[in-house]
This record gives C-alpha cells, structure tokens and sequence, in this order.
C-alpha cells in the first residue's frame, strides 16, 4: 500500500509494504539487535524505494530515545568549540542523532534552571559539557535532577560515576617547555588561561615542572596573567617583553594567545624566531596560517567529541552499568607540532645573554 499521493510516507507505510510490525521497522532504524538479517534487509530496501525519512518523535516512541545529543558551552577560545562542535556533529551524523548547541555563561546565576528548562524540553539522550560549564556544580546537579546522562571533556576532576574525556594538559605543557629549554632559552615568559578553566593551572603546572626539572627559575615577573582570548595575549606580550631584560621565548597557554604574542612582537619590531620564540597551545587553524607558524599541540578535540558521543550512546543503550573506571575515563593522545615561531637561540641576537669576556 503506497501512501497518499502529495503526502510523505510514514512508518506504516513501510511496514505493510515490508510485511513486517511496525515496532520491527523501528528496530531496524534504532540498528537494534535481534532482527534477522533477512528481515532487516527487506525493511531497508523498502525504505530506500519509498525514500521514508523517519521523524525524530516517531524513532524517540519506538525506542524511548529522543536522538538528541545536547552540547552545552561557554569559552572564549572559538578554537576548542569548533574542533569539539564538528567531531561531535560527525559522530552524531554517522549514528543518526542530531546535536543542539547552546551556549551558557557560566557565571549566569539562573544557570541551574537555565539547564533544568532546557532539559525538561529538549529530553536528549545525553549531555556534553566543555569547560568551564564541565566543572559547574550547578549545571552538574540540573542535568542530575534531570537524570541526563553527561560527558565531561577536560574537567578539572574525575568523578568516579561519571563520564570523562580529556588530554594530559600538564604533560602536553611539560613537553612544550622540554623543547624550548632544549632550544637553549632558559628565560621563558609563560601565559596563563582563564582562571575558571582548570586546563590554565594544568598547563602551569606542567610549564613549572619542566622549569624545575633543568633547575631553572620561574620568575614571577614573567608570568602573565591571560584569558585564552587575542587581546589578553598582546597585553601580557607587551608587559613581557617591555622589561629590560625580557625573555627569549614566550610559551602561551593556547593558540590565541600566542597570536597575540606574535602580533605584539612585530609590532615592537622583533623578528620571530631570531629574536623571540612563540609556542601556542591547541593547534587552531589559524596557527599553521599565520607567518611564522606557530610551534603548538594538537589538542584531539575532534576525537574528544566523538568519543564524549559514543558513551552517550552506549549509554542510552543500557549498557552504562557495564562500564568501568578505565571505560568511564578516556585520555587521548596530543601531538607536539614544532614549527618556524621557535628556534635554536642564539646570544647574538639576546646579547645581555652573552658569556662575559674576563
């Protein structure tokens, strides 16, 4: 029985042309177990000749799904929701859900019914929560209320019933400043994040590991202040490097920044690399553009996403119970990307640095 001319075809349609229930066809298009392969290939082919598009309320009754993966967001660096917004919208794609973006200030004092109203009226599978809002008690005890699962990416803790992914900022900070020093700069101006993102302390810490490791010293006056944001990085590249003796090398918690950095120094006349190194964090797009390019790491947040939506998934599929501490918590693997803003030092171009003639 075909449907109505004019009209789209529904599930009902599918069904009888199949000779199968209507509940089967929803298994089908939910890729539940349980339907023989046979059967399976009946509906599909039915479904691809009637081009049957299901609508996301019919699926939702079928399986007590909605399709709906939630991101939730509030960070100044366009960088990270970007990367994180496309893995997550792939990953949705590929297994038929649909992702909804909000943005949310995380200082908001209604945020907890900010959360609790959106929840109430979208009712998606799960939530995906980026910094800061990953590390808001607020927004944590709304999506609890509600009982939405969620997945935090690059929280600050890991709390052991909940879903996590992350990178080893602190390491990935470490390595950073590892491949300066080996460059031969032992004056290092550092830019911290955003004090309400715990990746800023993480990256400080790592930067400070590092300096302590090959005994040298972290001086106060070196160290920025930023806000992951453009023009907090040109502010603390001015004040760095107006100071008599200023560093050889500025390490900025992330891309931004360090743009800001590079833009600052060639306004003040320095030549980057011979007279300054720059190291970002992140690997923005617009870190490989800009001239020089900037030496950075490649934070997964493409593989972040995807896997922040695959544990939603499962997890809707009951199979939350099942998973582990191991499961539960994934860190994935970043990559150091050296490039032309760094290079070798060299004392004729930083000659206060040059060994004293006796």
């Amino acid at each position: 029985m075909a449907s109505k001319v004019g009209s789209s075809p529904t599930i009902v349609d599918v069904a009888e042309q199949a000779g199968v229930s209507i509940k089967t066809v929803s298994r089908v298009l939910n890729k539940e177990a349980g339907v023989q392969d046979k059967t399976r290939e009946q509906v599909l082919k039915v479904v691809a000749e009637l081009k049957y598009r299901p609508k996301l309320a019919a699926r939702s009754m079928g399986g007590g799904r909605s399709f709906l993966i939630g991101l939730l967001y509030y960070d100044p660096s366009a960088a990270f929701v970007g990367g994180v917004q496309q893995g997550a919208t792939l990953r949705c794609r590929e297994s038929g859900y649909h992702l909804v973006v909000e943005s949310l200030h995380n200082d908001a004092p209604d945020i907890y019914n900010q959360v609790d109203r959106m929840v109430s009226a979208l009712r998606p599978d799960g939530m995906i929560l980026t910094p800061p809002l990953c590390d808001n008690p607020k927004v944590l005890q709304a999506l609890r209320d509600n009982e939405t699962p969620f997945v935090l990416l690059s929280p600050g803790q890991e709390p052991a019933d909940q879903f996590s992914v992350r990178m080893d900022d602190e390491l990935a900070a470490e390595e950073v400043t590892n491949l300066l020093i080996s460059l031969g700069h032992e004056r290092i101006g550092f830019i911290r994040g955003a004090p309400d993102q715990a990746a800023s302390e993480l990256r400080y810490r790592g930067f400070v590991r590092a300096m302590q490791a090959h005994d040298l010293t972290v001086e106060e006056s070196l160290v920025w202040e930023g806000d992951f944001t453009f023009p907090s990085g040109v502010e603390g590249a001015h004040k760095l490097l107006s100071r008599s003796v200023r560093p050889t090398a500025v390490f900025a918690s992330n891309d931004d920044m360090a743009l800001g950095v590079l833009a600052a120094a060639q306004r003040l006349g320095l030549n980057v690399p011979a007279d300054l190194s720059i190291a970002g964090f992140d690997d923005s797009s617009a870190a490989s553009l800009v001239w020089p390019p900037l030496t950075t790491v490649r934070q997964p947040t493409h593989e972040m996403a995807s896997v922040a939506v695959e544990m939603l998934i499962t997890a809707k599929g009951n199979d939350a119970e099942a998973a582990t501490p191991q499961s539960s918590h994934r860190v994935l693997p970043h990559q150091l990307l050296v490039r032309d803003s760094s290079r070798a030092l060299h004392p004729s171009a930083h000659p206060h640095l040059a060994p004293k003639k006796v």
